[in-house]
């Protein structure tokens, strides 16, 4: 992924600068992947579509993502958490409150999970008809 894109960049002559910015784009291309493989699921994505409306609690959530378990909510959640792309605030009350908000960087997923919903209405037809085709 990465690496290909700048493995013959021209700093690469640059000796131990080159292995140091390779094995930078190794880790990236690692994290990447790794990132990839964990929001890489239907609730992840349906998850952040909603936080992207705002600061949800667990309950609230749950409304907003039909079908999901508990379970699934939770792992998914603090998975995104994990990832850096969504925030739990605890507030200090009886009993705790507490609710999810997109990072900076969930609200820059946010875009590209629009982005795919948009590529998606945009070809459902030709979707369609190539499954049509392929299935025929």
């Amino acid at each position: 992924m990465v690496t290909k894109q700048f493995k013959d960049s021209p700093g690469d002559a640059e000796g131990g600068e080159a292995v140091v910015a390779e094995a930078d784009l190794r880790r990236a291309d690692s994290l990447a992947r790794e990132i990839f493989s964990d929001i890489a699921n239907k609730w992840a994505f349906l998850i952040i579509e909603a936080l992207g409306g705002g600061t949800l609690r667990f309950g609230e959530l749950r409304n907003e993502v039909e079908g999901i378990s508990h379970k699934m909510l939770t792992q998914n959640l603090r998975m995104l958490e994990r990832n850096g792309l969504v925030v739990r605030n605890v507030h200090p009350t009886v009993p705790p409150r507490v609710d999810y908000t997109l990072t900076e960087s969930g609200q820059g997923m946010r875009a590209t999970v629009d982005a795919m919903c948009g590529w998606t209405h945009r070809y459902l037809g030709d979707i369609d008809a190539a499954r049509r085709r392929f299935d025929a």
